[in-house]
């Protein structure tokens, strides 16, 4: 696909790499000279020193002819108008980065999306804070997604150094449970594997399972671990991702408190989250101040500053301060890998958030017939995708049973959502036409069910 990329900063950066690793056809613009300059030396795209909105511009870089026109700045008025003077050229499709709390109401965007003709608006910082939010309602996962289907969800997560799975094989948990769940991808010293019924896990490994909703309380009964809800929060950094975390906690009647050092941000803060969030004013570096917040007995710690490395500092002490659940925004590689190795449990990236919403934008509009892509999350660091499809009529296993039904080595059937019921699929089930069926793989880029099979 001919796709062209408004912004290059951390999130456009993000989804150029993603868009370039599944082969198609980008042209990078931004208006500081240097920033293209490094784009095009580290991937294979055209660059473009421009900011978007002027005509000559756009025609230069093609924008008349995109099949995907994406804006990702730190503009909301920049990336509108870009969208809009693109849309009018002829692109066939746009996206456009809207974070101002002002425009982003149900109301407010779907006026703009219409108006403007956009194929779809993203705000990074909402995003973020569902990702985190759905996290806090399970803490004992490092990651949980959710798909379009909302039947099932998909937890990562480690296994102790002592755990009741150790040893045994996929195939004799799932015989032992008296749930329907699925072990669809596990991490080991550095690999990922899609395992098999064989397959044997260890203490340390870090396990992929698939569920529906219903069943999450029962699969952690199973694996010997005990879920403390969690009833009390400490946020640090008062961004607009934790203004949008903090109203869904309340929601959920989760008492929270937001630590900023601004004084005229607690102020905003105060308006846009109202009476049932605590607001403190301070700096959350220091720890006689987190000691006064009750850091000790909070159930759970989210580092939300805009400094990476201020972010895993802070939650490194608040693990030597048995925090329970202690989650990290970390947006550089290097960094993410090193809170991981210090210990932190939770690190989310709000650039592979947004990547993985774009990747599968795009894979949906060219997706070849037989399946659509409906939803699409990175696994295991990245090593290995979750693909939710909606099945079309002209599929060639319709109503064949899975067991007749071979799928390559790297790749997973875990579920089908049909009616509103979910299914964790055995041998006996089929695949009928409008199914959505979930499939892991660690073969990336893959937009056809029909490209898993052998």
């Amino acid at each position: 696909m001919r796709i062209v990329v408004v912004g290059c900063g951390k999130i456009g950066k993000a989804i150029i790499q993603r868009l370039v690793a599944e082969k198609h056809d980008v042209l990078a613009m931004d208006n500081n000279p240097a920033v293209i300059e490094s784009i095009t030396n580290a991937y294979d795209v055209m660059g473009l020193c421009a900011n978007g909105t002027e005509y000559g511009q756009l025609m230069e870089a093609g924008a008349h002819k995109a099949d995907l026109f994406i804006a990702v700045t730190g503009s909301d008025e920049l990336n509108m108008l870009s969208c809009f003077a693109a849309k009018r050229m002829g692109a066939k499709h746009t996206v456009a980065r809207i974070r101002n709390s002002e425009n982003t109401t149900q109301e407010s965007l779907s006026f703009m999306i219409k108006g403007l003709g956009l194929s779809m608006a993203i705000n990074p910082e909402h995003l973020t804070a569902q990702a985190i939010y759905n996290i806090i309602k399970l803490p004992l996962a490092s990651k949980v997604e959710i798909f379009s289907s909302k039947g099932f969800e998909m937890i990562e997560l480690q296994l102790k150094n002592v755990s009741a799975l150790e040893g045994k094989t996929v195939s004799e948990i799932r015989k032992q449970a008296k749930i329907k769940f699925l072990i669809c991808a596990v991490s080991r010293n550095g690999e990922t594997y899609i395992p098999k019924g064989d397959f044997t896990l260890r203490s340390g490994d870090k396990i992929g399972l698939i569920a529906s909703e219903p069943d999450i309380p029962k699969l952690f009964k199973l694996l010997g671990v005990e879920q403390k809800p969690i009833k009390s929060v400490i946020i640090l950094g008062g961004g607009m991702t934790s203004v949008s975390l903090a109203s869904m906690l309340t929601k959920s009647r989760i008492s929270t408190k937001i630590i900023e050092k601004e004084e005229a941000r607690c102020e905003d803060i105060c308006e846009l989250v109202g009476s049932g969030v605590t607001v403190i004013h301070g700096d959350a570096m220091s720890q006689e101040l987190l000691s006064e917040e009750g850091i000790n007995t909070a159930d759970a710690f989210v580092a939300l500053t805009g400094m990476d490395e201020q972010n895993i500092l802070i939650s490194v002490y608040a693990m030597s301060q048995n925090v329970p659940k202690i989650i990290s925004k970390v947006n550089r590689s290097e960094l993410s890998a090193i809170a991981q190795k210090l210990g932190v449990d939770t690190v989310i990236t709000s650039k592979t958030i947004m990547a993985d919403i774009i990747a599968r934008y795009a894979r949906a509009l060219q997706s070849a017939s037989g399946s659509k892509v409906e939803t699409l999350y990175s696994l295991m660091d990245g090593n290995a995708e979750a693909i939710e499809f909606t099945v079309m009529s002209d599929f060639k296993y319709i109503g064949v049973p899975l067991k007749d039904v071979k799928f390559k080595k790297n790749a997973l059937l875990a579920g089908i959502v049909r009616n509103n019921k979910s299914i964790i699929p055995t041998g006996d089930d089929v695949i009928l036409a409008d199914d959505r069926v979930i499939v892991i793989s660690s073969n990336l880029g893959t937009d056809d069910i029909s490209d898993m099979l052998e």
